[in-house]
């Protein structure tokens, strides 16, 4: 019998330019039984099992560097062999490719330095990386697997518990089990070998969710009071990354009877909370149409609506009313030179405020260390400035969920913000971004951003304030667009405001916004005459291109 052997190359559908990504499309008949091996040591790879897609093989790359030439990448069928080799071209003109195949086909793929997905329901995936990042989204009734670090120490983070790892040799490391029912059938079992050097695993963990550092470690002070707070989404993101570690701390907690009082999360919407018979109060901040701070409104600004029918407004606080603010800043490495600049601008930040505005300290690296509680002596706020310690990682997602554990959580739903000075990436916390950002959506405060790129950060005390450095001549001078994404989020997440300084003179006048921003937030109530403890609630101002932004309700358990 003659074997017929077919190369396809990848034909183009799509030529952009080269800060685009260049996208190659090929669909091929799948066999009946499919066997796909890949081999990319450059880019990414994700491999989709999708029920959707039984009768096809379909065959996506996209560089965002050098246009794909295609001879970059071959796809090779014979019989239900399928093997698709792309051509190393380094990090800068890397090719990621996504393969869709049908469900309970086999996979091997070959990487090195990128990521590998495979999601769905596969017969069995084979995973070979050198620090590539391997992410696995499998069915959980009944799986299979191995996991093995050869040059490491293991790096995992799973959805579900795991056995323990055993050390298979020096320096080599297993993890392998089963999970299901054992006498599943045979059809339904999802077999997953993974091996790599030094590389992370996720088993059905959404890759974003994954902290940056996954290596064993002790909890630090700021992880160890997110657990004893009992924040079930903060407290659960801190189990998944360090099992071990929080089932050895949780042990020694005292029964949950005893333990203070804890945050207990409004149901998702609710923004209205009741305050006396037939009076509902909510928190509304009021902007402009470019976004800033619209101050000195009154009862007759607003007008309210509950269920659909207009209620009568019967207070506005005053816009001075004084706030709860933490002055969170980032003493890591990296401005561990420029103490005396950071020193200055806090003290310039103090200055700023209102004598009244109740601030506390808290400083983070790879932990938080609490300068001072809550106070209004200003002079005594500025001379615990000196007792900063700087130097080591960045942990800024711990340190906001300190804050919204420990500190803010003794308010009980006080007007209170968060001011964070910072230069950049995160790249030590327990916590991930996204459980950050879940957690200040429901938490009531608000986040201002101030991030300040460390090269613009003089090494002597004292900057001269016409010093004026264009911020795209050096890459150090800039904020990664990581650091920058994700400092938006954070201020949209809370209703806040995002400052990128990009010239030592916006410092001051940042300072001076945030303060007006503080006193946009308006706790309004009004004549309710609803029985339910959560009315549908809709807010207008007669402030021409005005928008109201409403808070969500945070409440606590009595001790």
């Amino acid at each position: 019998m003659r074997i017929r052997f077919l190369t396809v190359i990848l034909l183009v559908v799509g030529v952009c330019s080269a800060a685009v990504a260049q996208s190659y499309r090929q669909e091929l008949e799948a066999p009946e039984k499919v066997s796909l091996s890949v081999k990319n040591l450059d880019g990414r790879v994700s491999v989709v099992a999708s029920e959707e897609q039984q009768k096809k093989i379909t065959v996506e790359a996209t560089s965002t560097g050098l246009a794909v030439d295609p001879a970059d990448v071959k796809v090779e069928s014979k019989g239900a062999n399928i093997h698709i080799d792309v051509r190393p071209r380094g990090e800068k003109d890397r090719i990621d490719l996504k393969v869709t195949i049908p469900t309970r086909s086999k996979v091997e793929i070959e990487g090195q330095a990128g990521a590998v997905d495979v999601i769905g329901s596969f017969e069995s995936a084979s995973v070979k990386t050198d620090t590539g990042t391997i992410h696995a989204d499998v069915p959980l009734e009944a799986l299979k697997f191995n996991f093995t670090w050869e040059a490491s120490k293991p790096r995992y983070m799973s959805d579900v518990e795991l056995p323990p790892i055993k050390e298979k040799a020096a320096g080599i490391y297993k993890l392998s089990g089963r999970l299901g029912e054992k006498d599943v059938d045979k059809e339904l079992l999802v077999a997953l070998d993974f091996r790599t050097q030094r590389g992370v695993v996720l088993l059905n963990i959404d890759p974003e969710r994954a902290p940056a550092d996954l290596r064993e470690r002790p909890l630090t002070e700021a992880a160890r009071a997110i657990v004893r707070s009992g924040d079930s989404q903060l407290v659960e993101a801190i189990r998944k990354v360090s099992p071990k570690m929080f089932g050895d701390y949780a042990k020694t907690l005292p029964p949950p009877d005893k333990e203070p009082a804890l945050v207990r999360r409004a149901s998702p919407g609710r923004i209205v909370s009741s305050v006396a018979p037939q009076l509902m109060r909510f928190t509304a901040s009021v902007t402009d149409r470019n976004g800033r701070a619209i101050g000195g409104m009154r009862e007759s600004d607003f007008t309210v609506w509950e269920n659909g029918i207009e209620r009568r407004v019967t207070n506005v606080a005053p816009a001075n009313e004084p706030f709860n603010l933490v002055l969170l800043l980032d003493v890591s490495g990296s401005v561990e030179e420029r103490m005396d600049f950071i020193r200055k601008a806090a003290r310039d930040f103090l200055r700023t405020t209102s004598p009244q505005d109740r601030i506390s300290i808290i400083s983070f690296r790879d932990d938080i260390q609490v300068i001072s509680d809550f106070s209004t002596d200003r002079q005594m706020l500025s001379r615990k400035l000196d007792e900063i310690d700087a130097g080591g990682g960045t942990a800024l997602y711990d340190a906001l969920g300190y804050i919204l554990s420990e500190p803010l959580r003794r308010l009980r739903g006080e007007r209170t913000a968060i001011v964070v000075m910072s230069d950049g990436d995160d790249n030590k916390s327990f916590l991930p971004f996204p459980a950050i950002l879940e957690a200040l959506l429901e938490s009531g405060a608000l986040v201002y951003p101030l991030y300040v790129p460390s090269g613009l950060i003089p090494e002597t005390s004292v900057p001269k304030p016409e010093v004026t450095i264009d911020p795209l001549r050096t890459r150090y001078l800039t904020l990664t667009t990581r650091a920058d994404d994700e400092g938006r989020k954070l201020a949209t997440a809370s209703g806040g405001v995002y400052y990128p300084i990009r010239r030592l003179e916006d410092l001051q006048k940042a300072y001076d916004d945030i303060v007006t921003q503080l006193r946009s937030a308006y706790t309004i109530t009004y004549a309710s005459n609803s029985v339910s403890s959560s009315p549908r609630v809709r807010v207008r101002t007669n402030r021409d291109g005005a928008s109201v932004r409403l808070s969500p309700v945070v409440e606590f358990n009595t001790p």
